[in-house]
């Protein structure tokens, strides 16, 4: 029962309770009490409602079906009571699944699935991305981690539970998902138009650059992360790497059991990886038992680094020597399991039931891990889409401008300025691009033109030479490597 504590709710398939991730719990039950494997007997006989709390709810119950004006559905309100006593915890990593969302959670575990693809969570009412899966529709359409989205298909989800919220973001592969977003930093909402596309969850991806610098990239932490992990890192291995870069930015985490197996390959057998703390104060530390690497090896993380991702962040900067390099991580630093079986009719709980401590006793919940080396993208990395309802013209002053002017800028096209003043400048550098774009040059940017700069501009974000974070990384681990051989 406990290997169903696992990663996190992705859109359509999985976007669909409240949390990042699901950290498993194998291996802690002893220190947790009473557990998944338990009976539901035993569980109300200890913490089951008292006479009085029972006669409340049964007679609230007998008075809506009595007097409400219409026929009701007596499940959903069953329902709607267990989802609110998830709510009233105001622990956005706690809630309630009926059968059909608790479904579609276990068949999001592993393989593909249909949707947006991005990782979400509640707050204060509020749907919260995590961050985008790699290769998602999502990602694609510019989607941050940290974005708010405030409404679908213009149906807002301000004060929706979360699972009617995701209700309305899915749909088939092909069909379209207008999200309206509110970004820090930016003053109106933001408008995206994705559509909905097969998300293929491959977590590991590998490559070997220069001097002999690995880089193994870690999407998530899922039940067969650990082999594929496993697999890349012997991959590069044999090719004689030297250095290692791991990239779990954007990672919203996953399975605790997984993490830790990853992580003993680089710290030493008896150092501590994570601490687990349960209600009553008491905790149990993971201790590797694996042994270190002679190679160096660097983080890369950022603000969608979350849970499992800090926790193999904090583990490999503290216990193994690792330098981590980009940008604060999420600060998500409690652990979930998941009842099934106790409730009897397919639906499923999970509940927070700890929280992790890296090495060093540290919390990291709500404040996340700073870099040991602070690298900030590009600023075109996290430009607003242009909205393409109007047409930007000579002599405009307004947000949209200002978007595209970092657009032309990121491209190479310079337009002299980029605080949303369309002058005479930026009209030359969008003809320039529109000869190069072969579209009409007009100096103006119609919704021909916006599509067209948006796209050029995924490119050069997707191409790795412009990451600077990714080359930060592989700099630091040459620069390790140099040092090392200067002292044989």
């Amino acid at each position: 029962m406990l290997k169903k504590s696992t990663a996190a709710f992705m859109i359509v398939a999985a976007l669909l309770c409240g949390s990042l991730l699901t950290l498993g719990v194998t291996g802690y039950v002893q220190v947790f009490g009473q557990a998944a494997g338990q009976g539901l007997a035993t569980v109300l006989q200890t913490a089951g409602l008292q006479e009085k709390e029972s006669k409340k709810l049964g007679t609230a119950l007998s008075l809506i079906e009595s007097n409400y004006y219409e026929k009701v559905d007596r499940e959903k309100l069953i329902d709607g009571a267990v989802n609110g006593m998830m709510e009233a915890l105001g622990d956005p990593y706690s809630n309630y699944m009926g059968k059909e969302t608790a479904e579609r959670f276990e068949e999001s575990i592993e393989g593909s699935f249909s949707g947006i693809g991005a990782e979400v969570s509640s707050d204060n009412g509020k749907v919260v991305v995590v961050s985008p899966i790699k290769g998602s529709p999502a990602e694609k359409a510019g989607i941050q981690a940290k974005d708010v989205i405030l409404s679908v298909n213009d149906e807002s989800l301000e004060g929706l539970e979360l699972n009617a919220a995701v209700a309305k973001i899915r749909g088939p592969k092909g069909s379209k998902a207008t999200l309206k977003i509110q970004r820090t930093g930016t003053a109106e909402p933001l408008q995206f138009v994705i559509t909905r596309d097969d998300v293929r969850l491959e977590t590991v991806y590998s490559t070997m650059e220069k001097d002999k610098v690995g880089v193994i990239e870690v999407t998530q932490f899922s039940q067969n992360t650990s082999e594929r992990f496993k697999e890349e890192l012997t991959k590069l291995e044999k090719q004689g790497m030297k250095g290692l870069v791991i990239d779990v930015r954007n990672d919203p985490g996953g399975v605790l059991p997984v993490v830790i197996e990853m992580v003993e390959q680089f710290v030493p057998s008896g150092k501590a990886i994570v601490q687990v703390e349960d209600k009553n104060k008491r905790r149990e530390v993971s201790t590797s038992k694996g042994s270190s690497k002679k190679y160096p090896v660097v983080v890369l993380m950022n603000k969608g680094s979350a849970s499992a991702s800090e926790i193999m962040a904090g583990a490999l900067q503290q216990s193994a020597g690792a330098k981590l390099i980009g940008e604060n991580s999420f600060g998500k630093g409690t652990v979930q399991t998941s009842f099934e079986e106790q409730l009897g009719d397919g639906s499923l709980l999970k509940i927070t039931i700890a929280k992790w401590l890296t090495p060093d006793g540290t919390w990291i919940h709500g404040k996340g891990i700073k870099p040991d080396i602070a690298v900030a993208q590009p600023d075109y990395f996290s430009v607003a889409p242009i909205n393409k309802s109007v047409t930007l013209q000579y002599n405009m002053n307004n947000a949209d401008v200002k978007s595209a002017q970092t657009m032309l800028d990121g491209l190479g096209y310079k337009p002299g300025r980029k605080d949303g003043y369309f002058d005479a400048g930026t009209k030359e550098a969008v003809k320039k691009f529109q000869s190069a774009a072969k579209l009409k040059t007009t100096g103006s940017i119609d919704t021909k033109t916006a599509e067209a700069l948006e796209l050029a501009l995924i490119k050069v974000i997707q191409d790795p030479v412009n990451d600077n974070q990714r080359n930060k990384g592989i700099e630091e681990i040459q620069k390790e490597i140099k040092a090392a051989a200067s002292k044989k």
